[in-house]
Parts: structure tokens; C-alpha cells; sequence
């Protein structure tokens, strides 16, 4: 017999997750509807949250996140949650496709790595968790700057200029702003040679409940054997373990996120970059 649930629990859950920004202030009947309760156990359930400091209310009668969050979330290491929910499915994933398996998140403009799995005897990828690489030339990076608000984009883009580490890596501001469309519009990335000559890797968003890109995973391979024919095959398994993850850790559900085609309707998926100079590696500030 299956242990009951408390719809009140769960109500209050969707309560607080209707807070979609961090200064976000919601009047009752807003946050009801986001949270589609009735509007009346709504306000019931937030003069709960209200008591315990859950969430505060401003002179206006509106509703923010309170600081019982703020000091629950201090004991929560987001990329230790990521790693420990993703590292079995990315072991799985990495033994299925016979390579290294990486998921990263952004900081500071840089991608780090918060998971590594697989090994690859033909092709050494010399990673490690912990350690960064460069935002615009990686399939990673390319994922979680699409996920980006446009504003933050246009940041990134002036904080430094954008140095060619191999002759395919994209260093032109207006056609990195259209390279992040495209990966705005399929919801994958390719690094085609970009940050090494000899490697092509592809990328996929890992999503949460709200439909918000929190870490990606990837991919790599010598640029002979990742074919087009093969770079699809990652991607679509690449996509399969990335909703597993969300869906474990953020118990997401419906349909994939991912625009993928029906099989014979793709464009290419790999084009040739085109760099503006070669320079010495790494994103050098203005």
C-alpha cells in the first residue's frame, strides 16, 4: 500500500514555487493563480507561509520570498545536487555511447565542471571537475548563454573580445548573437573544432520545473568519428539523460524541451566557423 500523500504539503510547494524571480513581489491572488489553487485556500496557505517566514509581505500587501528560504538554501550546494542526482545517469549514459560525459554551469562567464563520466581510450579529454573552460567556443557554454537573458548576453559579449583558438572558432560578436539564436532555436549546441582542432562535441540543456536551463551536459569526440550521422545519435541521447536528470531532481515532467527533427527533414548540423584571428588562447578583456 503506497504512503499517503498531504495535499496541504504539496500545495504549499506550489505556493512558494510561483515565486518566479528572486525580488519578485505577488499579491495573493497572483501567486493563487500561479499556483492555480482557489483563491481563497491560497490566501489561507500563504498566512501559514507568512508565520513560519516563509515568505514576507511588503506595505503594499505584496508577497516575497521570506528568509526561512534564505537559511534553508544555506545548506544546499546546488552543483552537489546536480552531481550527486546526474552521476549515475551520466555513467550509464557514457557506457552506452563508449565516451566522456561532461555537465557544467556558468559562473562568471566561464563554464565549470560539476560532473565528468567515461573514459575514452581513442580520444583523451584532459578534464577534470572543478576546472573551467571558456564560455563562447564550447558546446556547454554555447547552451547555457543561449539560456541567458538577452541584457546578460550583451554583457558577456562586451566584458572581452572573443580569441580564436582554432580557424573554426567563432569570433565576430554579430555572428556569435546569431550562433546563440540558432541554439536558442533547435535547444542544443555543436563546438565544431572551435576549441580544438581536433575535437567536435555537442551540447544539451538540462532543465528545471520552471522551464529554466541550470546546467548542461555534453559530449566530445575526435572531429573523425563525431559524423554528422553520430553527432545526431549523441544528441538525442545526450537530450534522453538530460530530462532524466531534471526529472529526478526536479521532478519535471510533459513533453521534451528539446526541438529535435523528424529524421530526413535536418539541415546540416555541422558548419565551418570562421575566425576573425588567431590570437593566444583564452578571452582577453577590452
Amino acid at each position: 500500500m503506497a504512503t499517503p500523500r498531504n495535499k496541504s504539503v504539496q500545495k504549499a510547494f506550489k505556493m512558494l514555487r510561483a515565486f518566479q524571480e528572486p525580488n519578485e513581489w505577488l499579491t495573493s491572488a497572483e501567486l493563487s493563480r500561479r499556483a492555480q489553487l482557489p483563491e481563497a485556500s491560497g490566501y489561507r496557505l500563504i498566512q501559514t507561509l507568512l508565520e513560519i517566514g516563509a515568505v514576507i509581505r511588503d506595505d503594499r500587501g505584496r508577497y516575497g520570498p521570506g528568509m526561512l528560504l534564505v537559511s534553508l538554501s544555506r545548506y544546499v550546494a546546488h552543483e552537489r545536487l546536480l552531481r550527486d542526482a546526474a552521476n549515475t545517469i551520466l555513467e550509464d549514459l557514457a557506457a552506452e555511447l563508449d565516451l566522456i560525459v561532461h555537465m557544467g554551469v556558468l559562473e562568471d562567464g566561464m563554464v565549470t565542471y560539476v560532473a565528468k563520466a567515461g573514459t575514452n581510450e581513442r580520444f583523451l579529454v584532459h578534464t577534470r571537475v572543478g576546472t573551467q573552460l571558456e564560455a563562447y567556443c564550447s558546446g556547454l557554454g554555447k547552451v547555457l548563454l543561449a539560456a541567458l537573458p538577452a541584457h546578460e548576453l550583451e554583457a558577456f559579449l562586451v566584458e572581452g573580445e572573443l580569441i580564436a583558438l582554432t580557424p573554426n572558432t567563432i569570433t565576430d560578436a554579430h555572428a556569435f548573437r546569431d550562433e546563440i539564436a540558432l541554439v536558442r532555436r533547435r535547444g542544443w549546441a555543436i563546438d565544431n573544432c572551435e576549441i580544438a582542432n581536433d575535437l567536435r562535441c555537442v551540447a544539451v540543456p538540462v532543465i528545471d520545473s520552471s522551464g529554466r536551463t541550470v546546467a548542461a551536459i555534453s559530449s566530445s569526440d575526435s572531429a573523425d568519428r563525431m559524423t554528422e550521422a553520430r553527432l545526431s545519435e549523441v544528441r538525442d541521447a545526450l537530450a534522453m539523460a538530460a530530462r532524466a536528470i531534471g526529472a529526478q531532481i526536479y521532478r519535471t515532467s510533459g513533453p521534451s524541451p528539446f526541438r529535435l527533427p523528424a529524421v530526413g527533414t535536418e539541415a546540416p548540423l555541422l558548419r565551418s566557423g570562421k575566425a576573425r584571428s588567431i590570437g593566444l588562447p583564452g578571452r582577453q578583456p577590452h
